[in-house]
């Protein structure tokens, strides 16, 4: 008898329908499985043979062939083994008067028959449903980050033994009751801009950064802030929405690093050490090609501290998706796409010693010190930042004055203002942010006046920008007049976001 089961793989983060064929013929007892399965599908064999066995059902001694449809893709993973399971149940005769044809099976077995969880489960899920299917039989242990699907029964079982009684009607398994995001906890942080003392030009430049989506670099000596000041980004960033979170979800899902919510509930903040490989900060991998920390960081902040310290090969990878807001992994195994559009906030010492430049400290590095130390940084990263500020010692007197200082959530409150009008400006284009503007939005949305259109030209030529640097100027613009609650672009506009280009090149 032939059984067909459905189930479903992972390429990057869409999930493929694979069709679990399973043959059972009298004949010398045989287990042959055809459609490429790699290494851990293969040994699904054993696996399944003891799941069987032990959870008292009866495993077919003929000739077993398990074919994995379309037999052109490659199958990787033991997600399998559940499938598996059930087809060859079916296919024996022990599922009498059991439906399993619009049910999708999804979970690897251990020797007992337990169920054991499975990576990248949430993007799995979405895309059967887009495909049409609403029933899925998925590990208990993978219920927390499957029951914010809507639209769908979803039934969490325990072992193989519960997923047989189910499906002969014996005992049915509850399906998950469908979470609300609005209700998952937040995470406390003691991150806070009412504890950053001084640094008002610092704490303006991160509020415009985060209004519109833009890149910033914080130059100054060691102890200044600049750390502190970037892990206060997350809590000026507005709330993730439901479609934002899911997305932020699946690559974490993939990823192997879900909370005990099951679903991300705050806004990514990366900090990739400055050892960080190529492959470790894009992505990739020997068998399964994984998201690197700017596919993790997407919808959140990319903090990478000491930028200097970074291989420039690491550095220069980043180019691209700073640019395009996706990047695509080719391995042996395939190209994959993740999306990584990540807000990259860097910070750096003027100079090895960390002094140069500085008002209260003197610099003990030569100029050819400097100038090697500046150069490990390209012109065309730099390009790509749109907001550049240096971040000075602040005296004792600020570091203990008691004044009262702007909290994260009032700051906040400025920059879901200044979202709400991107939103809108945005709603007919695929865009979110004033960062994310192409040349079509920029001549649409951002005309200057004679004066800011000299004010902007004589930047250029003085400070000698490219015409990338141009148009992040006018991006920036927009932002602070959209803080501003302006509709048009002014003088003074443009005047504070050329001031945030260092004039001197690093």
């Amino acid at each position: 008898m032939i059984a067909k089961i459905q189930c479903y793989t992972l390429s990057g983060l869409e999930g493929i329908p694979v069709e679990v064929e399973t043959d059972v013929n009298k004949g010398v007892p045989s287990y042959d499985m055809v459609g490429l399965p790699d290494t851990a599908v293969k040994e699904s064999k054993e696996r399944v043979r003891s799941a069987l066995k032990n959870s008292g059902l009866l495993f077919p001694m003929n000739r077993i062939t398990i074919n994995f449809a379309p037999a052109d893709l490659k199958k990787e993973g033991a997600v399998f083994d559940l499938a598996v399971a059930v087809s060859l149940l079916k296919a024996s005769e022990q599922l009498i008067g059991a439906d399993v044809s619009d049910i999708v099976f999804l979970g690897e077995l251990a020797l007992n028959g337990d169920l054991r969880p499975v990576g990248g489960l949430l993007p799995i899920l979405i895309s059967a449903k887009s495909h049409g299917f609403t029933r899925f039989i998925i590990p208990a242990s993978n219920a927390k980050e499957a029951r914010f699907l809507g639209g769908a029964e979803i039934y969490p079982a325990e072992n193989l033994l519960g997923v047989v009684k189910h499906l002969v009607g014996v005992e049915q398994i509850e399906p998950l009751e469908t979470a609300e995001f609005a209700a998952c906890k937040r995470e406390n942080t003691s991150a806070d801009l009412k504890y950053v003392k001084g640094q008002p030009m610092a704490r303006r430049a991160i509020e415009i950064a985060v209004a519109g989506g833009h890149n910033l670099l914080m130059v100054g000596p060691p102890g200044t802030g600049k750390t502190m000041l970037a892990r206060c980004l997350p809590t000026i960033m507005p709330d993730l929405t439901f479609e934002e979170a899911l997305e932020i979800t699946k690559i974490h899902s993939v990823a192997g690093i879900l909370g005990e919510e099951g679903i991300v509930t705050e806004r990514p903040f990366r900090t990739p050490h400055h050892t960080a490989t190529t492959v470790s900060m894009c992505g990739g991998g020997n068998r399964v090609v994984h998201p690197g920390e700017i596919s993790l960081a997407h919808g959140g902040v990319l903090f990478l501290d000491e930028l200097p310290e970074y291989k420039r090969s690491t550095l220069e990878a980043l180019r691209q998706p700073l640019e395009d807001g996706k990047i695509s992994v080719s391995r042996a195994g395939g190209t994959f796409t993740y999306p990584s559009r990540f807000m990259l906030c860097a910070s750096m010492n003027p100079c090895p010693c960390g002094n140069y430049g500085s008002a209260n400290l003197v610099c003990t590095c030569t100029p050819a010190e400097i100038r090697r130390y500046r150069r490990k940084i390209s012109g065309p990263l730099l390009d790509r930042i749109d907001i550049q500020v240096e971040v000075d010692n602040i005296s004792y007197d600020e570091l203990t004055s008691g004044e009262k200082r702007e909290s994260s959530e009032t700051v906040r409150e400025r920059v879901n203002i200044a979202r709400r009008i991107q939103r809108n400006r945005f709603s007919e284009y695929k865009l979110n942010t004033n960062a994310e503007m192409g040349e079509r939005e920029l001549n649409e949305f951002c005309r200057l006046g004679r004066e800011s259109e000299e004010i902007l030209r004589r930047a250029f030529e003085r400070m000698k920008l490219s015409a990338r640097a141009r148009a992040r100027i006018i991006k920036v613009s927009r932002t602070i007049a959209d803080l501003d609650g302006s509709e048009e672009i002014l003088p003074k506009h443009v005047f504070e976001a050329v001031s945030y280009r260092l004039d001197e090149k690093i």
